[in-house]
């Protein structure tokens, strides 16, 4: 059996390792939207600076997710005070309001809107 300094140790790896993918999936997407970018790359005639929006977004979406994920294991996982819950619980809104404006700024529509049939 495992015990708990050696759980809290596992928890705490686990928590940082998604913090610095976070971190490294927007820093990645931004340069690799930045170099697509410069390079004029685009495609069926996307606009340039939609399709780097397009990108950058989606890296930074992804970037939440990952950074939302570590704070859930460093909270539940390591320090379940209602304090630490209670902060958890508030950074969970804002991630998830800024995700929602993201996928709006995205895609054009809301996530539960269906897609419009020439998108298809």
């Amino acid at each position: 059996m495992i015990d708990d300094a050696t759980m809290l140790a596992v928890a705490s790896a686990t928590a940082q390792v998604f913090e610095l993918a976070g971190i490294a999936v927007v820093i990645l997407g931004a340069i690799y939207a930045a170099v697509a970018f410069a390079r004029g790359g685009h495609a069926s005639g996307e606009d340039r600076v939609a399709a780097f929006r397009r990108m950058l977004g989606r890296a930074i979406l992804t970037g939440l997710e990952l950074l939302v994920a570590a704070d859930i294991i460093r909270t539940v996982a390591i320090d379940p005070t209602l304090e630490k819950v209670l902060v958890l619980g508030v950074i969970v809104l804002i991630r998830t309001f800024l995700s929602f404006s993201l996928e709006v700024e995205i895609e054009g529509r809301w996530p539960w809107q269906k897609k419009a049939a020439a998108e298809d």
